[in-house]
């Protein structure tokens, strides 16, 4: 094999230029072979620089090799990427299965959770009706404050809300979610407009033969200022 001067000229010993074969030039320039050097960080410099990929990224990334599928796969790597993406209210907890199971079942909870607004947007009674749990200790307390216990009364309140000619269409804000095994809430604020008070709504959730039902909703108008003054809800 002919042999190869380092490219910068870069002495070996005794002050002299050496040359040398193109496989030593690779030991020389990895003091550590068969080692990547993604290998070779720290595992806090690893998660660092993993933080900076997105859900669809790091998925992508565990599937190039193995050694991409370990770091992709960190718990560190999905606590930082689940505090970057919803809050930063759960950094104190562990989650029994993992940070990336916890992530991927905060995204199910929050599709559920938009998918809920959704049906109201578009009143489908017959979707409202899959959503909750057909049980007779489902709840709901609507924001006029009436409470509909059961899952036939949950639903006909449900359909005299869509038989309203007013539609709703309500902007969601500060969305934070918390998941017990098979069970989870969210909180929110949902306006109905820019010049009214928010509402505050929390949805409980549990998991039921492979999906996400409805059990509980509860929505109350905010106080608008210190003078106690509220939105009219008719």
């Amino acid at each position: 094999m002919p042999s190869t001067p380092l490219a910068n000229g870069t002495p070996l010993g005794g002050g002299e230029i050496t040359e040398v074969t193109a496989s030593t030039a690779v030991v020389i320039a990895d003091d550590k072979p068969g080692i990547s050097m993604m290998e070779q960080l720290v595992p806090e410099i690893t998660t660092h620089a993993l933080s900076y990929l997105d859900y669809p990224s790091l998925c992508r990334l565990s599937m190039t090799n193995s050694l991409m599928r370990k770091a992709a796969n960190d718990d560190n790597a999905w606590k930082a990427l689940y505090h970057k993406d919803f809050t930063m209210e759960q950094d104190g907890i562990t989650p029994v299965n993992g940070w990336k199971a916890y992530y991927a079942t905060t995204r199910a909870i929050i599709s559920v959770n938009t998918e809920f607004f959704s049906i109201i947007r578009e009143r489908s009674l017959q979707a409202m009706a899959r959503l909750w749990l057909n049980s007779d200790y489902v709840k709901c307390i609507h924001a006029s404050g009436e409470l509909f216990s059961g899952y036939n009364e949950v639903i006909q309140s449900w359909q005299l809300c869509f038989n309203w000619e007013q539609g709703f269409d309500f902007q969601v804000h500060t969305v934070r979610t918390r998941i017990l095994s098979d069970m989870a809430w969210v909180t929110m604020k949902a306006y109905l407009n820019e010049d009214g008070g928010p509402f505050l709504i929390t949805n409980v959730f549990e998991f039921h033969n492979g999906r996400w039902h409805m059990v509980h909703h509860h929505s109350s108008v905010m106080l608008l200022d210190d003078v106690n003054q509220q939105v009219v809800v008719h």
